[in-house]
């Protein structure tokens, strides 16, 4: 796989022009099974093939029972400089019921071992809404997780997806759906959290201390270009999007004779519209009005005068120096305010 993914790399040298490469995030499926030996194939593809930064955010997902003492020297070594640590929450009742492999004390510990292996800049997961008879196992997350001080966190709210255990078990009647207001009611408590202790939402479910964004991540929330290799990869070069298969061994059989198994999704002025407002509106950014006027064409203070006077008469959103930004409450429906807003 790890010499398919640096032929890849070879064969889209091009997909990105000229720019430069800001950041190489390892994500997706167990990057931390990949030795130090892989990791510098792929860096060195990336290198040889594209024009890098001197100073590259280089991240890599991993969970807390990946990392050993002898891991960490590893990823050090490769060149990895920041690690997005998948601990989900510090109550092993709720870790048993996320079917997690990891306990809270390998979780707390991880971190520490991450900064002593010279890896101090350090994302950590948590998932919220798990169903609880009150708010007080979240409250004790939060806690753990400010005591650990990490540079950034991603929180989501729990999700039932069919076709997985969790949706399995909610059609036997084994696990009750997601309570709405209870989740909400969690996410304020987040928001409030972050903010008491010096963390900046930027994102809907991302924050962060002062100046430590997900280099990466924002590339995507401000359409900027990107580049995915490997099995289940997107790409997107402000033209079209590129839809690499998932599927390990046809990937595999097809680039074994120099071809990338993927489809082509071309993008239309109204798709552009459509994507700018889902990633946009979620972010401390907002939408830019003018750009959209000037870019795509789309006035979206004229066309839909109604609807965003409704949302700011809710409170949901507010426009200053014509940019549509949510509010805090307005977060909660980010997703469904730009759906609202979509072009059809």
């Amino acid at each position: 796989m790890v010499c398919a993914i640096a032929k890849e790399l070879q064969i889209q040298k091009d997909y990105l022009g000229h720019n430069i490469i800001e950041t190489i995030y390892f994500g997706g499926g167990t990057p931390s099974l990949l030795s130090k030996e892989d990791l510098n194939i792929i860096l060195g593809a990336v290198r040889q093939n594209y024009k890098v930064s001197d100073s590259p955010e280089i991240c890599l997902e991993a969970n807390p029972d990946d990392l050993s003492n002898e891991k960490f020297v590893e990823l050090a070594d490769a060149g990895v400089n920041r690690l997005s640590i998948g601990i989900q929450t510090f109550h092993d009742e709720h870790l048993a019921y996320l079917n997690r492999a990891h306990s809270s004390q390998e979780a707390r510990a991880c971190v520490d071992r991450a900064r002593s292996s010279g890896i101090n800049n350090i994302s950590i997961d948590l998932i919220y809404a798990i169903p609880s008879s009150d708010h007080q196992i979240w409250e004790e997350d939060l806690a753990q997780a400010m005591a650990l001080k990490p540079d950034h966190i991603s929180s989501y709210c729990l999700t039932i997806e069919n076709k997985t255990a969790f949706g399995n078990w909610l059609s036997k009647g084994k696990i009750k759906p997601i309570n709405e207001e209870f989740a909400a009611q969690q996410f304020e408590i987040l928001i409030e959290t972050m903010y008491d202790n010096g963390y900046e939402q930027y994102e809907v479910s991302n924050f962060c201390l002062p100046n430590q964004y997900s280099k990466h991540n924002s590339n995507y929330w401000k359409q900027q270009q990107y580049l995915g290799v490997g099995p289940s990869a997107h790409s997107y070069n402000g033209v079209h999007r590129q839809f690499n298969i998932s599927h390990n061994q046809k990937y595999l059989s097809t680039m074994a004779l120099g071809e990338i198994p993927y489809t082509l999704d071309i993008l239309n002025d109204k798709d552009h519209i459509n994507e700018y407002l889902l990633t946009s509106l979620r972010t401390k950014w907002g939408a830019d009005m003018t750009f959209l006027k000037t870019k795509h064409g789309y006035d979206l203070l004229h066309d839909q005068e109604e609807y965003l006077e409704e949302l700011r008469g809710k409170e949901l959103a507010i426009i200053q120096n014509d940019t549509l930004y949510l509010t805090n409450r307005g977060k909660l429906f980010a997703d469904k305010i730009a759906s609202d807003l979509f072009l059809v």
